[in-house]
């Protein structure tokens, strides 16, 4: 019996294609936060020029978070019938989980935070908690 998880392999296969959107959103917003920014100095509006600074932290945050995810994702891929490397995919389901909340508690830092916050939050959790769970998955299977 070939000793994989299939779950940890389909949710690889979904944040590669999640992480891959990510990472081009995210460099779209930094070059509107680089845009902004450019044109604030033009201008000489230091309201522009901040809101350009936190665009540039956010969007800074969200490719890092874009990286993970996607890297996550390639190591669940390769990994997913190799039961030895289930603990570096717990890993990375952690470090997507711990991105994923850092994003909410920035968007609330930012003001914005509520019910339709939560709900993404939940909904942004999904991916990494079934992640985790087929890497346990295979965890077990080393055992």
């Amino acid at each position: 019996m070939e000793k994989s998880s299939k779950l940890l392999k389909v949710t690889s296969i979904l944040m590669i294609i999640f992480g891959s959107l990510a990472l081009l959103l995210g460099i779209f917003a930094l070059i509107g936060a680089l845009a902004i920014m450019g044109g604030a100095l033009g201008v000489g509006t230091d309201g522009a020029q901040l809101v350009g600074e936190l665009i540039l932290v956010a969007a800074v945050v969200a490719l890092i978070g874009a990286i993970i995810q996607f890297v996550a994702g390639i190591v669940g891929v390769k990994n997913y019938n190799k039961p030895e490397k289930a603990n570096v995919c717990v890993v990375f389901a952690v470090l997507v989980a711990l991105v994923t909340v850092a994003s909410t508690v920035f968007n609330a830092i930012g003001g914005d935070f509520g019910t339709t916050q939560i709900i993404s939050l939940l909904i942004g959790l999904v991916i990494p908690v079934l992640y985790m769970v087929g890497a346990l998955q295979l965890k077990k299977m080393a055992g």
